[in-house]
This record gives C-alpha cells, sequence and structure tokens, in this order.
C-alpha cells in the first residue's frame, strides 16, 4: 500500500487518548483552543479495558456475595454459589466490550479531534503519526503537546519467564474463562485484587512475593489483607524470590528462592508498571526513550515552554483518578498560558497538581478493603514531620456492628503533632472506600483537629470512627 503524507495544525496535541489524554485535551478547549488526541490503541485507555473498570466490575459480585453472607437473613436467602459468567459477562459491559464507539463519540461532541496511529514526536511543537495503513501525518502544535501514553505492566527479570507467554493485568481483567489454578508473582494492589477474584472464582490461588503485600502502605493493611486471602484459600508465600518460570503441556511451573515449585495453568505478573515511552520520539528532543518524564506542578517538563505530561508517564502518582487531576491542571494552563491570562501556580492553585506530593487518596478493593490518603506514619516520619499515631478497632463502632455480624477492621489517623492537622488516614474493613473522601478532604484542608471535633458523625454509621479516632488522640486544651 502506497504511502500518502499529510499536515494538520492544533492548538494542542496529545499523545494517547485514555482518560488522562482525554481530560488535557476537554480542558484545553474549554479554554478556548482546538486539540487533537492521537491514538493506537482504544480511546478511553487502560483504565476503560484492562484496569479500573473491568477490575472492579469483576470484584464487585465477590464483595456483594461476601457482605450478604455476613448479615442474618440475607444470608439464608443466598443459597446458590457465585456465577462466574453472569460476572464475566457483566465485566464485558463496563468494558463496552473493548469498542471505543461510544468514547469516540464522546470526543466528537466535545470538539476534540482524534486521529489513530503511532504518533512520534519529530521535533519542536511536531508530532509525526503513523496510520495503521502505513500513511504519515505531520501534527504541528502552535501551543503545546502533551504526553498522556501511560503505562505497561513490567515484566521482572526472571529466568524463563519471557517465554512462558504470562499473563499481566491486561489478560487477567479480560479473560474469557477461569483458569483451575493461578500462579500470582507480586505484592502490590493488582496482585492482591486478582488474588481476591480469582479464589472467589474457584480458581486454585498462589501468591509469591519477594517482600510483605502492599509494601508502600500501613503495614497492618498488608496483613490484614494476607491473612484474609489466606481464609479465602489463598496460598500467600512472603519474602521469597521467584528464580525461574517454565511451561510444559500441563501449564506453568513457578521455582522459587527458597526451593519451592508451584504448578498452575497460569501465571500472573504484577510487579509494577513501567512508562510507555519508548516509542515517542523522546529522543528526537533530547529525552532518553523508555524513562518516565519529569514535570513540574503545572505538568510542564523541564527545559520545555511547550511540552507537558501527565498521568502515569509522570510516575508521580499512578492512579486513574491522580492523573485525570494533572490532566485538568495541564489542560487548564495550557489554555491560559496560549491566551497570556494570569495563572496559579503557587501551591493548591488552580494549575498546579499539589496533591500528588502527600494528599493521594487510594482504594485497594480486595476483601477487606483498604483506603487511604495521605502519609503512612513511616512516609511522615521520613518527611520531617513530628507524629502522632491513632488506631481504632472498627468493629467498635455501632454503625459497623448494624453494617454486618462480625464487622472487623482497622482505622489509623497520622497527626502532624506541631500544626494538629491530619497528614494521613488508613481504614482496613468492610467498605471502607465510602470513608475515604471526608478523609481527603480532612488531609487536603488541613482540618486543625479541634475543628474536626465540630464535623460530627451520623449515627450509626461507619463514619462514627471518626469520633473514636478523635477520642482516642485526646480533645485539644
Amino acid at each position: 500500500m502506497s504511502t500518502h503524507i499529510g499536515s494538520a495544525e492544533y492548538d494542542l496535541i496529545v499523545l494517547g487518548g485514555g482518560a488522562v489524554g482525554e481530560n488535557i485535551a476537554d480542558r484545553a478547549v474549554q479554554g478556548g483552543l482546538t486539540a487533537v488526541i492521537v491514538e493506537n490503541e482504544l480511546v478511553g485507555g487502560e483504565c476503560s479495558y484492562w484496569a479500573c473498570m473491568p477490575s472492579k466490575a469483576l470484584l464487585r459480585s465477590v464483595q456483594v456475595l461476601r457482605a450478604a453472607r455476613q448479615v442474618p437473613g440475607a444470608a439464608q436467602a443466598v443459597t446458590g454459589e457465585l456465577d462466574v459468567h453472569a460476572v464475566l459477562a457483566r465485566r464485558d459491559s463496563f468494558a463496552s466490550n473493548w469498542s471505543d464507539s461510544g468514547q469516540v463519540k464522546w470526543l466528537e461532541s466535545a470538539g476534540i479531534a482524534l486521529l489513530r496511529g503511532q504518533g512520534r514526536l519529530t521535533g519542536s511543537k511536531e508530532v509525526t503519526v503513523t496510520g495503521t495503513d502505513g500513511s504519515t501525518t505531520v501534527l504541528t502544535a502552535r501551543h503545546a503537546v502533551s504526553v498522556a501514553t501511560g503505562s505497561d505492566a513490567l515484566l521482572p527479570d526472571i529466568d524463563g519467564l519471557t517465554d512462558v507467554r504470562p499473563w499481566t493485568s491486561r489478560e487477567a481483567t479480560s479473560i474469557k474463562t477461569v483458569p483451575e489454578s493461578l500462579a500470582i508473582i507480586g505484592g502490590g494492589v493488582v496482585a492482591t485484587e486478582m488474588a481476591t477474584a480469582f479464589a472467589a472464582f474457584g480458581t486454585v490461588v498462589t501468591l509469591i512475593s519477594r517482600s510483605g503485600l502492599l509494601s508502600g502502605m500501613e503495614p497492618f493493611a498488608g496483613e490484614l489483607v494476607a491473612e484474609a486471602l489466606r481464609a479465602q484459600g489463598v496460598t500467600v508465600i512472603l519474602e521469597t524470590k521467584t528464580t525461574r518460570v517454565t511451561r510444559d503441556e500441563s501449564g506453568v511451573i513457578v521455582e522459587t528462592g527458597d526451593g519451592r515449585t508451584i504448578s498452575a495453568q497460569e501465571v500472573l505478573v504484577a510487579t509494577g508498571r513501567t512508562p510507555r515511552t519508548g516509542d515517542i520520539g523522546l529522543d528526537s528532543i533530547g529525552l532518553k526513550p523508555g524513562a518516565w518524564i519529569e514535570t513540574d506542578d503545572t505538568m510542564l517538563v523541564p527545559g520545555f515552554d511547550w511540552l507537558y505530561a501527565a498521568g502515569d508517564v509522570t510516575n508521580r502518582a499512578l492512579l486513574t483518578h491522580q492523573g485525570k487531576y494533572q490532566a485538568r491542571a495541564a489542560g487548564d494552563v495550557i489554555a491560559a498560558r496560549a491566551a497570556g491570562t494570569a495563572v496559579s501556580d503557587a501551591p493548591w492553585g488552580t494549575h498546579v497538581a499539589t496533591a500528588n506530593h502527600e494528599a493521594v487518596p487510594q482504594v485497594t478493593f480486595t476483601d477487606p478493603e483498604i483506603a487511604s490518603v495521605g502519609l503512612t506514619a513511616a512516609a511522615a516520619r521520613r518527611r520531617g514531620y513530628s507524629v502522632r499515631v491513632v488506631d481504632y478497632e472498627i468493629g467498635h463502632v455501632a454503625g459497623a456492628s448494624v453494617r454486618a455480624d462480625g464487622y472487623t477492621g482497622t482505622a489509623r489517623m497520622v497527626v502532624d503533632e506541631e500544626r494538629q492537622v491530619v497528614l494521613g488516614v488508613t481504614f482496613v474493613g468492610p467498605d471502607v472506600s465510602e470513608l475515604l473522601q471526608a478523609a481527603t478532604i480532612a488531609v487536603v484542608s488541613e482540618v486543625p483537629l479541634d475543628r474536626l471535633w465540630h464535623a460530627v458523625p451520623a449515627y450509626p454509621t461507619v463514619n462514627e470512627v471518626w469520633l473514636r479516632l478523635l477520642e482516642t488522640y485526646g480533645r485539644p486544651q
């Protein structure tokens, strides 16, 4: 097929059409600019089709069934087992059956242009797009280019791993049939969430982590999840390296550093992420291909007045909601700078992503859930804060006992003793994700503890844990 060359000019070019890229372009267009998104896969990106949405759809049915079985009356009504076929069908609907037609229609309605193909930077404010038919289009930006290409699953250097066709999060969340057995290498969010889901599907699950579980969180969070996974039938092997993986006609064989051998039908690798920047032309502008892209808090790349990045590629906070938060700042500031209007780039200003540093909220949808925001006690001490830690058993709250028989969980509040404000909060327990926004507001707004006493939690709700945390801390004099 012959190659033809076209060209076009826009105010803003966005590399990557996931949730982050969509938000950058949308905010810029709302600010009066023209924008084009360059995407070589599905518009909507990782979150829509292989991460947030399908994974949580897989987990929700599991959570609801377990919750019902913890409440007398409802428990007696639940007489069947989990319908895995129905769970997968619901997952398919959440992933739009891997069609991006709805997302494309949204782009059209928002006034954002779309060009499909592999986009590569080829000069200052220039992106060359190679289409699937081999055609080439040269795009020129009047004001800015923003990189929002996301990240891929990291495959660690384990002997034989790449030869056995391992699953990553993509394969795990898009399964058509459930394997009889699954080995999971990793101890982070993807590893623990998928262990939770597949154990409920009837798969024999073995999880192998070179350290503990969820090591970036408060230690008790990983400990409680490990205990729960074992209760759900998962074999959890901690502080153990995976040294070799092979495949034969019956499946995979995983060998560990302590001499164990685990046989499974499939192996899922969930050991982190790597930036999707290896083939986007970074070398043409003096940056390193395959590297994370550094930015300031307006998401501008140092050394450039036209290049921005947002989302996973920045390695600031690899979470969809944080990427979209960065995208809103980037799109707004690109529009402001293009128009020559004032830029609000002081901490917590309109055009900065200040919350990336010490106020990131996150939910891990294991059973029990983990909801956290801000700094852990260890992180706060490393940053030089004078810290006091307050823990409380959530199951002692009246609202928790109403919610489920035998409700157990832990809440932790990390306090900056000098300023008397909350630096971080972690909740572990059933449905604690619904407690998180109040904690996020407290951390972001730096609400003084003496004012928090006046934020009265309704009775009987699990939110009463806030009162118990404050009582345990002691009322300021």
